[in-house]
């Protein structure tokens, strides 16, 4: 039985256990629901749970080992020469999932059947040109030891399903009888419930906290391995970007810092002063009408893609930048630059500091606005000495979100200012961002053992840094001006 199908067939008999317990609760007090401890429906609750909880439990739990399990008893089968190291012994695996993989296809095509893939060998069938039949392209040969791994790993993953179709089955039944045993009117089924849904809550507020760990594990664990191959005072102190597969690397981070920060320097130029003034125009001056209309096109630019802003940089913005600034200036001839693609991304950031900020400053109170007024103050003086200060401590969070978006885009400075790493305070010349370095040593046939691959995740690493840096000095100034103004 399939996932879905196992998932299904749990689902039902959660929802019977549930008309079940609630039926059953009501049944046990003769109708009169005021001699329950809970609600009726509380009980069912507490049925359909001893039914998902401990049935789903098991389900992810033989997902994530029964995997491990099968490919260490294949691993140990395999000759030494395709386990060598953790790469190779990765490698092989991956062959053998696909090969697994593309025999299942080819038993649900009908192009053979599970006895002629018992039979199958290398020998006597182009196992290669079978499963590409099917839809699954392999880059070599598969080996007769390939073929003998993956025969027996699709053996075993069978067993396994069998295996796991029983056992999620026999847990939700059990839940079934379980839960109908505790539908009597002195039993706590509210307080259960709440405790499982409280449960359910902090699992979901943790979610984020784990995501955030095993982001930093993952790029700390990398970057380490990166250092114990390339030495970090070359990596952090060298003016050359210039990776080379087959060695003698240089990679030195400057230049793609320097051209992460000039680009986002530029671009919250851009956005800071158009978005404010955009956020204090339609939260003071606008009239209701004109807010309803020229607030949602000025949010329509969020939702267009990167990909379109990066040819709006590549053939409208980079050519007039140049024809009309570049040129006659004798400052460059490339359409590509810091400069197009730092006023590209100050227009995508636009959105995010006008929106926000306008929903800010119209948080602050009425009373404000009302004493300064009252006090003899303009309508300007109001919003430079009043309402911008208050809401000072949500502008700084628009703008350190929009600044964490400018140093993160790939697409708008890959079309728009190159990919040359360098250091020059020429914006009209073409330059380079750690995330699309990041993307190219990470794309393509690589080597995931070698430093010039290592390093995107060392790159990877300084990002988090300079991003956790601005959320710190943004925290500062938050409760500095909170002091002051609440």
């Amino acid at each position: 039985m399939s996932v879905l199908m196992l998932l299904a067939a749990v689902a039902v008999l959660a929802i019977a256990a549930f008309f079940l317990g609630r039926q059953r609760s009501l049944a046990s007090v003769r109708g009169n629901p005021r001699l329950l401890h809970s609600l009726p429906g509380y009980y069912g609750w507490y049925a359909a749970l001893s039914v998902l909880i401990p049935a789903l439990a098991a389900l992810v739990v033989w997902l994530i080992v029964q995997p491990m399990v099968i490919e260490a008893r294949i691993s140990s089968g395999l000759p030494a020469a395709l386990v060598a190291d953790a790469t190779t012994a990765e490698l092989t695996l991956a062959d053998i999932r696909r090969v697994a993989g593309g025999l299942d296809a080819a038993i649900a095509s009908g192009a053979v059947s599970e006895s002629e893939v018992q039979a199958l060998g290398t020998g006597s069938t182009d196992v290669r040109a079978l499963l590409a039949a099917s839809g699954v392209a392999l880059a070599a040969e598969v080996s007769p030891e390939v073929l003998t791994a993956a025969q027996d790993y699709r053996a075993q993953s069978h067993w396994g399903a069998a295996g796991r179709t029983v056992l999620v089955l026999v847990l939700a039944i059990l839940g079934v009888f379980w839960g109908l045993t505790r539908a009597r009117p002195d039993f706590r089924a509210r307080n259960r419930v709440e405790r499982v849904i409280l449960a359910l809550l902090i699992a979901a507020s943790s979610i984020a906290i784990l995501t955030t760990v095993g982001i930093v594990w993952s790029m700390v664990s990398e970057t380490f391995d990166f250092f114990t191959k390339y030495p970090a005072q070359d990596f952090f102190f060298s003016l050359t970007w210039s990776p080379n597969f087959r060695g003698g690397s240089d990679l030195g981070i400057i230049p793609l810092i320097w051209g992460t920060l000039y680009i986002t320097l530029i671009s919250m130029l851009v956005a800071i002063p158009i978005g404010l003034f955009a956020a204090i125009y339609l939260a003071e001056y606008a009239s209701r009408r004109t807010r309803a209309w020229v607030k949602p096109l000025i949010e329509i630019i969020a939702g267009i893609p990167t990909v379109v802003f990066g040819i709006f940089a590549l053939v409208t913005v980079g050519p007039a930048l140049r024809d009309w600034f570049a040129e006659p200036l004798g400052l460059g001839n490339s359409g590509s630059s810091v400069m197009t693609a730092g006023i590209v991304i100050g227009i995508l950031n636009i959105p995010f500091i006008s929106s926000l900020s306008d929903d800010i400053i119209n948080a602050v109170p009425q009373s404000l606005r009302d004493g300064s007024l009252g006090l003899g103050a303009t309508k300007s003086e109001t919003v430079r000495q009043v309402l911008l200060p208050a809401a000072l401590p949500g502008i700084v969070g628009a703008i350190l979100m929009a600044a964490s978006r400018a140093i993160g885009e790939t697409m708008i400075v890959v079309m728009g200012a190159g990919a040359a790493a360098k250091l020059s305070l020429n914006p009209f010349e073409a330059m380079t961002t750690m995330t699309v370095k990041i993307v190219g040593q990470l794309t393509g046939d690589t080597d995931f053992a070698a430093p010039e691959t290592l390093v995107a995740f060392a790159l990877g690493m300084t990002l988090f840094v300079i991003t956790l840096g601005l959320n710190i000095f943004a925290l500062w100034i938050v409760r500095k001006y909170r002091e002051q103004y609440e």
